[in-house]
């Protein structure tokens, strides 16, 4: 299948998908092809065209809709959900992915993985855990991603699996669990290799990268961190890049190349901007803080700090919230604004109800204690 030979963003693709569009609308847009504006959708989300795929998902949705056509409705929901999770629009595309959790039945929609090449009901916990995380339910994301890797795997079916070891290990990496991350990476590049999936072997081989930073072979896991990603852009992809730039900025940084670090960051902000996929974006906004705080730009950083705020706040996005008040207040403790500091990370500390044991509660926790008078 040319999603997983060439990439969902291929060329190739992308022409196949139109042809069959065509075709399909001569046909009076019959059920049983409503893969096709599903595989349309998918191609221009993963080509970073996220407004465009969005207005196909729903299209998809209304067909489906007026309908009553259940799998049509499951491929709508979430193909939304998955699309509007890459725009930064959390709340809404865990309504979305929710919807296919509890339409999805084995049985009597077991025909919609051989026409999508993968299980909805598994693809949708894996983003789910990635929207929970975002949310601020860290262990709810994990749970969710977590049990889409444990299905995969009992199913058997190497596409599913692809999907959720590859955003799986994003949720990884954002909660900090290197052990897990390590375990996954490896499997899913031996599963891209094994299966010849070219898109899957590119993020494996970014998370390769990354590892290899983390073990201390900096210059190695930046070769492989930029081979990677310029792997994965070659298959005409382009939503998972400002990850893949982010990655390889903090190896820069790790590296001492802090300039260097601060390039890639604006490239991945530029990306981000141009593309709309904003779901990293407050992040990405806030690391670029920390770099050019070190770097003694106490008043940029700040900046930086309140835009990943308002941006985390317009999204809902409770843990990205959390992280942008933790850099702010850090940094008006350390000018003997305590009290400021503690009166803003005290109430968005304390709504959280979960996952204490994660770096980001444990980091929120020790600097509230210190800055306690």
């Amino acid at each position: 299948m040319l999603n997983a030979v060439k990439g969902n963003a291929a060329s190739e693709t992308g022409q196949a998908y139109a042809r069959a569009r065509e075709l399909w609308e001569e046909l009076g847009s019959p059920s049983e092809f409503l893969h096709v504006p599903y595989g349309q959708s998918r191609y221009h989300l993963f080509r970073g065209e996220v407004d465009l795929a969005q207005k196909l998902a729903e299209e998809l949705l209304h067909l489906s809709r007026q309908r009553n056509d259940s799998g049509g409705l499951i491929l709508g929901h979430f193909s939304s959900g998955r699309n509007l999770m890459l725009a930064g629009r959390f709340a809404a595309s865990r309504s979305h992915l929710a919807e296919v959790i509890a339409l999805y039945d084995p049985v009597s929609h077991d025909s919609l993985v051989h026409q999508v090449a993968s299980h909805p009901h598994t693809n949708s916990q894996t983003f789910l855990g990635l929207v929970l995380f975002c949310l601020g339910y860290p262990d709810l994301g994990l749970r969710e991603s977590n049990a889409a890797v444990g299905e995969a795997q009992r199913l058997a079916h190497p596409q599913s699996l692809a999907v959720s070891l590859t955003y799986g290990n994003i949720l990884l990496l954002l909660v900090g669990d290197n052990t897990a991350f390590d375990k996954q990476a490896k499997q899913l590049l031996s599963l891209a290799i094994e299966q010849g999936f070219r898109h899957w072997h590119a993020e494996a081989t970014v998370y390769r990268g990354w590892l290899n930073v983390k073990n201390g072979n900096v210059i190695e896991g930046i070769s492989l961190l930029r081979s990677g990603s310029t792997a994965y852009r070659s298959t005409g992809a382009e939503a998972w890049t400002p990850n893949h730039i982010a990655l390889v900025a903090r190896a820069y940084e790790i590296a001492g190349k802090v300039e260097k670090a601060v390039a890639q960051v604006d490239d991945a902000l530029q990306i981000a901007e141009r593309t709309g996929v904003r779901w990293f974006a407050a992040e990405l906004n806030r690391y670029k803080g920390q770099l050019l705080l070190r770097q003694g730009r106490g008043e940029a950083a700040e900046e930086l700090y309140r835009k990943a705020l308002s941006i985390a706040v317009e999204q809902e996005a409770k843990l990205w919230e959390l992280r942008a008040v933790v850099s702010l207040a850090r940094l008006w403790g350390g000018q003997g604004k305590r009290a400021e500091a503690r009166d803003l990370l005290a109430p968005v500390y304390g709504w959280f109800t979960e996952g204490f044991e994660t770096p980001d509660l444990k980091e929120a926790s020790a600097l509230l204690e210190a800055l306690n008078p």
